[in-house]
């Protein structure tokens, strides 16, 4: 569909859903039939759809072809892509079965015709609506009043290939093997590029890796011993009978608690996989361990590949191999330069590193794009840490000794902290936007202590909205909502033969939430959502950042003042005013006649 045809179709949503909002309306009111019932897009055609949909044995005809393709829908933001059929209270006005039809035939039909209403809601064409290169807002910023952009520089300003995780893997296992004196046996493992996802928690004492909800529930099915997951029963176990991680276990601002440390960082992956795969040789072969000497033994090994410069040498050796993406940054910062923008960099990494990093990506004057570059800044330190003051380099990497006054133009800076840095340049509050991947590292003290305005940059993003994009996710999503509907609405009805419907319905729906989330990572699923309620890394975006993206190259697609405008997602008591939820009769009110005398 072309931008003109999503204009066009965009403007016969509305013409043709009222119409459908009366007919569905008027088919979840009817008793005697079993009625039931962002931003600017990329976008492609669907794959050829299904012509049938089958569940819990109960097969469904397609509509007639003149109503196939007629009814348009409104796919919201990002994160709720697919629109929650939902509350509504149980009272008198809900539907019953006609006189002579029996409960199950009834409920059948409610089924069926709720499968039918989904089926036309979504025609051809609803898919790749979502656009893997925008930026989404999280609050609504204007880049009008951005006068200073800043960079952290790995995985914000450089991105790199999925190869260097392999690097470091095999590095820290093998350090663990000579150094660590762990078993010959660990050479057979192999980083697994699929297994882990960034934003997942991991139990110290437990050697329990598992993705925990924005409410700290351990979402069940994704909590992994080793390289195996754990049933669910045993994991409840674990933590008393209940699903729930209290807030004093869970972490601190920054992500590590007493016993359970959350992996925010792209280059946690490794770790991540490296912490499965040595409990996994562990429990396979019966030895005992100690498991607070493994999570650090790991942890120290991953450190020693970063701190000792291992890494930094391979992408150096061979930057075409590892760095992806150098012309998009180049683009980026000399767009913003010619805009009159003041760039800034703190990062990390040290200076050697960057500047051939850079050199490789910007060009040799890189330095001349950047107001100020402070490199092995020490973060989240930086933001919060008054004591350690800015140290002058040369280009070989010498240190001065003199006291910094001022921050210049073209110079290089080490260590420092935030206050001596907004004491000398000024650069204060909704002005200065910062851009980092790291949400507790780059941004939270930024957002929350000085009032920066920040973007995350999240690569899966570009990957999961891809998923998201598919005809199969869309229709998958949406059914299952539409069932979640039905199971509330219809739980009234306890005979037997009713209670066996609903079970079915449970189990489908089940079925259809593993679906979903398989499509995203077999083991974890979506780094955004467990199976209906944002994950932790998730609410935490939300909280850290005003803007996020798949890379910095996302700004090219804007003009550089551009307000972002965060969509109004429904609150639970809103929801009956989505559209589906129309459908499904959910906008009646209880009561409402009664509730006009009160005042």
């Amino acid at each position: 569909m072309a931008a003109a045809g999503l204009k066009a179709a965009r403007g016969s949503i509305w013409k043709y859903g009222g119409a459908r909002l009366q007919q569905a309306a008027a088919v979840s009111s009817s008793s005697s039939k079993g009625g039931g019932g962002a931003g600017d897009g990329r976008l492609g055609s669907c794959q050829p759809r299904a012509q049938q949909h089958q569940s819990a044995g109960h097969s469904q005809p397609s509509p007639p072809p003149a109503t196939r393709g007629k009814a348009r829908r409104v796919v919201g933001d990002a994160a709720a892509t697919a629109p929650a059929l939902g509350s509504a209270p149980l009272d008198s006005h809900q539907p019953s079965p006609a006189e002579g039809i029996d409960t199950k035939s009834y409920l059948w039909a409610r089924y069926h015709e709720m499968k039918k209403l989904v089926y036309d809601l979504l025609p051809p064409g609803v898919c790749n609506l979502l656009n893997p290169a925008a930026i989404y807002a999280n609050n609504e910023i204007s880049l009008g009043d951005v006068e200073i952009y800043g960079f952290d520089y790995d995985y914000t300003l450089a991105q790199y290939s999925s190869l260097l995780h392999t690097m470091i893997f095999n590095t820290a296992r093998d350090l663990l093997i000579e150094q660590y004196k762990y078993p010959e046996g660990l050479k057979k493992y192999e980083f697994i590029p699929g297994f882990a996802i960034r934003g997942l928690h991991y139990d110290v004492h437990k050697s329990l890796l598992m993705k925990i909800d924005a409410f700290h529930y351990v979402q069940l099915g994704t909590a992994y011993q080793g390289l195996k997951p754990v049933p669910d029963e045993e994991v409840i176990a674990m933590y008393g009978g209940t699903q729930h991680i209290p807030l004093y276990q869970m972490s601190d601002f920054y992500g590590k608690g007493p016993s359970i440390k959350q992996f925010m960082d792209i280059f946690s992956l490794p770790e991540m996989t490296l912490l499965s795969s040595v409990t996994d040789y562990f429990m396979t072969h019966n030895i005992e361990y100690d498991q607070v000497h493994l999570y650090k033994d790991i942890s120290d090994a991953i450190k020693d590949v970063h701190v000792k410069g291992m890494m930094y040498k391979w992408i150096e050796k061979d930057m075409e191999k590892y760095i992806l993406h150098g012309d998009e940054t180049y683009a980026v910062l000399n767009r913003l330069v010619n805009h009159n923008k003041k760039l800034f960099l703190i990062t990390n990494s040290p200076f050697s590193f960057v500047d051939k990093g850079m050199k490789y990506m910007v060009g040799k004057n890189w330095r001349d794009l950047f107001d100020m570059v402070i490199v092995q800044a020490d973060k989240p330190n930086f933001f919060t840490d008054r004591r350690k003051p800015f140290r002058k380099m040369d280009e070989r990497g010498s240190l001065h000794w003199d006291k910094i006054n001022k921050l210049e133009k073209g110079k290089i800076y080490k260590q420092g902290n935030l206050f001596d840095f907004l004491r000398l340049t000024g650069w204060r509050g909704s002005k200065v936007l910062y851009f980092g991947d790291h949400l507790y590292s780059d941004l939270a003290d930024l957002m929350l202590r000085h009032g920066w305005r920040t973007g995350a940059i999240v690569p899966e993003l570009e990957t999961e909205i891809r998923i998201i994009n598919t005809e199969q996710y869309m229709h998958s999503l949406t059914w299952q909502q539409a069932l979640t509907g039905l199971l509330e609405r219809m739980q009234m009805h306890q005979d037997a033969e009713s209670k066996q419907v609903l079970l079915e319905w449970m189990k489908e729906r089940q079925e259809i939430r593993s679906l979903t989330k398989n499509l995203f990572n077999p083991q974890f699923g979506s780094i955004f959502r467990t199976f209906h309620n944002p994950t932790y890394f998730s609410r935490r975006l939300v909280r850290f950042s005003d803007i996020y993206m798949a890379s910095i190259s996302c700004l090219l697609n804007y003009e550089v003042n551009f307000t972002f405008y965060p969509r109004r997602t429904p609150l639970q008591h809103e929801a009956p005013l989505w559209m589906d939820q129309l459908c499904t009769g959910c906008m009646k009110t209880p009561f409402l006649d009664e509730m006009v005398h009160i005042r």
